[in-house]
């Protein structure tokens, strides 16, 4: 069933803004957390040059396949199944990795795992771009962010609003060194790490 988010369409135009700059020189993209399918299509619509490689859970695969279908753009592959907590990920380099709104609604033993296999699955100079709200220095960056994080961890107490240094940090242990911290609309970042 073919799912649709509003955040989604109206982040999209000022990530791919973003994503034009930092990934110009790629080719093979691994989206983590491909979610309805909406932004896949979107960037791949935009940016021809790249393979857009999906994937989420199996549950996120019906819509994302749904979106594929009425866009059909050849440029976006079909779904992987990927747990970001487990071993099995695609057995193949990206020379760039996505991911938007996910961090916050992962444990942070699972936002572990994930720069672990990004810091395994990226070539030598391949980006990782980040998307979503963030913390800095423990503090929130706006009270509409305050609220969001409040409303996660009531929902549940394993997510929310993660802290850029901690992330930063995580990335630098996996080799990725941090390139760009873009602000964006509505008082979220897209952090780009690039792997050394």
């Amino acid at each position: 069933m073919k799912q649709y988010s509003e955040a989604c369409e109206q982040n999209q135009a000022p990530i791919l803004n973003i994503l034009r700059q930092e990934f110009s020189g790629a080719h093979h993209i691994l989206e983590i957390g491909s979610g309805t399918g909406q932004h896949a299509v979107y960037f791949g619509r935009h940016l021809p040059h790249l393979q857009w490689q999906t994937s989420d859970l199996d549950e996120c695969h019906a819509s994302i396949r749904a979106w594929l279908a009425d866009a059909g753009t050849a440029n976006v592959r079909p779904p992987l199944m990927l747990d970001v907590s487990r071993d099995e990920w695609p057995a193949v380099q990206y020379d760039g990795v996505f991911s938007a709104n996910t961090t916050h609604i992962m444990s942070w033993s699972a936002v572990v795992c994930m720069f672990a296999g990004i810091g395994k699955q990226l070539s030598p100079q391949g980006c990782f771009c980040l998307y979503g709200p963030f913390n800095y220095g423990n503090r929130y960056t706006s009270s509409s962010n305050q609220r969001f994080d409040l409303w996660l961890k009531n929902r549940d107490a394993n997510s929310g609003l993660r802290n850029f240094e901690d992330l930063d940090e995580l990335a630098g242990k996996h080799g990725l060194i941090l390139r760009a911290d873009h602000e964006m609309p509505v008082n979220n970042r897209l952090l780009v790490w690039e792997k050394g």
